[in-house]
């Protein structure tokens, strides 16, 4: 039987691509919202989650570090998927005939200078794919979407013009998710972990809390954090580390971390990605 992994999105979705790259051996099942695809997994309809966390042009991705702590999903593998924007339109459009291109407002924003060249008018649609699927339904030669190449192989659509982001470096970040977690070491550019915590209500407690990693040369590669319980007093961090909970240097970090901290939680222990570097 094909496993499945759950994705957020219409068929075509950046998210969808990064399955079809990812794991090209799945099928990829697409959910309405990120809660979906954590339900899809959790409830066994799906074998494994693809989560975008985030891109390098417009930061992290809203809601999903409140979504993983009680998912109830462990970090497996994490993934970096370049962001190609294609102008799609109906089969046998000339470029000179688009007069409005439709997405969602980020992918927008990320084509401005090309649309602004050809006299394209932006026209703010729910998502890449959705946009896709709506301009093939239209049948209209003068309305475009901007989406990726898969969108148009699957809504059977033209690409009137290729990679047309202003930005050459754009790309997502996903974590790979599954039911149960994977503590082996695998890959051959090491390991990262990634964990969430809240600070004891002490002088500098942040700041002793991280001390523990500097001290022992593990290298932190994301620190952020977010208001939990609609409180601003009640903070939470998302922190990403190099290394296995088992490597010395990080075992003592993480107990130090522990000492500090009301409440420590490791989300997931996987292989860095090489794109990372």
């Amino acid at each position: 039987m094909t496993k499945k992994i759950a994705f957020q999105g219409e068929p075509g979705a950046y998210s969808h691509q990064a399955c079809h790259d990812a794991r090209p051996d799945m099928e990829a099942v697409p959910c309405k919202t990120f809660e979906d695809v954590i339900d899809t997994v959790r409830d066994g309809a799906a074998d494994l989650a693809m989560l975008p966390v985030e891109n390098t042009t417009y930061g992290r991705v809203a809601d999903i570090h409140r979504l993983l702590p009680d998912s109830g999903l462990h970090i497996v593998d994490e993934a970096f998927v370049r962001v190609h924007i294609n102008l799609l339109a109906l089969p046998g459009t000339r470029l000179e005939q688009v007069e409005t291109a439709i997405s969602h407002t980020v992918l927008l924003g990320q084509c401005h200078d090309f649309l602004r060249r050809h006299g394209i008018h932006r026209v703010t649609g729910a998502d890449t794919a959705g946009s896709a699927k709506l301009v093939a339904e239209h049948g209209d030669r003068t309305q475009a979407a901007l989406a990726s190449e898969l969108a148009g192989e699957i809504y059977g659509l033209d690409v009137l013009a290729r990679h047309i982001e202003d930005q050459s470096n754009n790309t997502t970040r996903f974590l790979i998710m599954a039911r149960a977690p994977d503590f082996s070491r695998r890959g051959s550019d090491g390991m990262m972990t990634s964990f969430v915590f809240r600070v004891r209500n002490i002088p500098a407690a942040l700041y002793k809390a991280m001390g523990g990693f500097a001290t022992n040369g593990v290298n932190m590669t994301k620190l952020e954090s977010y208001m939990v319980g609609g409180s601003f007093l009640a903070t939470q961090f998302y922190a990403d580390i190099e290394g296995h909970p088992e490597d010395p240097p990080v075992a003592r970090a993480l107990e130090e971390l522990d000492y500090f901290t009301s409440d420590v939680k490791v989300l997931g222990v996987y292989p860095a990605d090489p794109r990372r570097h």
